[in-house]
Order: C-alpha cells, then sequence, then structure tokens
C-alpha cells in the first residue's frame, strides 16, 4: 500500500476545504475583510515548514516520512518543537481555514489533519526514532515539545 506523504495530505485537505466553502456553498462565518487575518497564519505556517525542510537538506538528512531517519536533528527550529514542519502545515491550513471564511467544516477539516498528524504520521515516526537513537531521543523528547 502506497503511504500519503504529510504535504500531498496537506494540499488534498486545502483543495477539499475551497470545494466545501466555494462549491457546495458551506456557510461562512466571518466577512471577506476580516478573513484576511488568515493569511499571516499561511505565511508564518509555510515558513517554519520550509525552515525544517531546508535544516534537513542542509544537514543532509532524510526528510522522508516512512524512509530511515539518518540524524538527530536538534538545532534550528528543532530546539523549539520537534515537529516544525508538521506545525507549519497545520497552521498553514488553519490560515487557508481563516481565508475561505472559517465555515465550520473547514475549521473541522484543519482539527482532522492536525489528528491525522498527531496519531498516524507523528506516533509512526517517533517509534523509528526511539529505536534508532534511543536515550538521545528521549533525552530530546524531554527537554523539546511535540508541538510547541
Amino acid at each position: 500500500m502506497k503511504k500519503i506523504l504529510p504535504p500531498v495530505l496537506f494540499v488534498l485537505f486545502i483543495i477539499v476545504m475551497g470545494v466545501i466553502c466555494w462549491g457546495m456553498g458551506a456557510p461562512h462565518n466571518i466577512d471577506y475583510r476580516y478573513s484576511l487575518i488568515g493569511l499571516p497564519f499561511v505565511v508564518a505556517g509555510l515558513t517554519l515548514a520550509v525552515e525544517g525542510k531546508t535544516l534537513f537538506r542542509k544537514l543532509g538528512t532524510n526528510i522522508m516520512t516512512f524512509d530511515e531517519p539518518d540524524k538527530l536533528v536538534t538545532e534550528g527550529v528543532f530546539k523549539y518543537t520537534r515537529n516544525p514542519m508538521y506545525l507549519g502545515l497545520v497552521v498553514a491550513m488553519l490560515g487557508f481555514s481563516l481565508l475561505m471564511g472559517s465555515a465550520i467544516t473547514s475549521i473541522l477539516l484543519t482539527a482532522l489533519f492536525l489528528l491525522i498528524t498527531d496519531r498516524w504520521y507523528i506516533a509512526f515516526e517517533e517509534q523509528v526514532m526511539h529505536r534508532k537513537f534511543g536515550l538521545d531521543y528521549e533525552e530530546y523528547c524531554r527537554k523539546v515539545r511535540r508541538w510547541i
């Protein structure tokens, strides 16, 4: 079975959010003028995700979710969150939800994306990291939170 990578799932959720909000006419809870508050969230979230990815590339470590990790990265944005790329995608998705008028369905999709990310992707990665890096990873987990 082919596994869906997090950025692909993110894009699929954004598309579904748009279809539901505009294509199906879901009620918007905030006026367009105020929905623009979502733009800084999108920019900040995508920036955070890209910073994490860029650091992985700089250090020459594997970025693929379901492949074996090469290095335990604890510097840069990883000093503040163990999952800056996932956190960034969730923040960006919240921003898109605001941009689309904060329909209840878009908020629920954001929550569902967070739940899938936390329970599927991060849970899987943490098991692999524990096996690969042992006590070093446990120490890192004590110092840095999963999300923020």
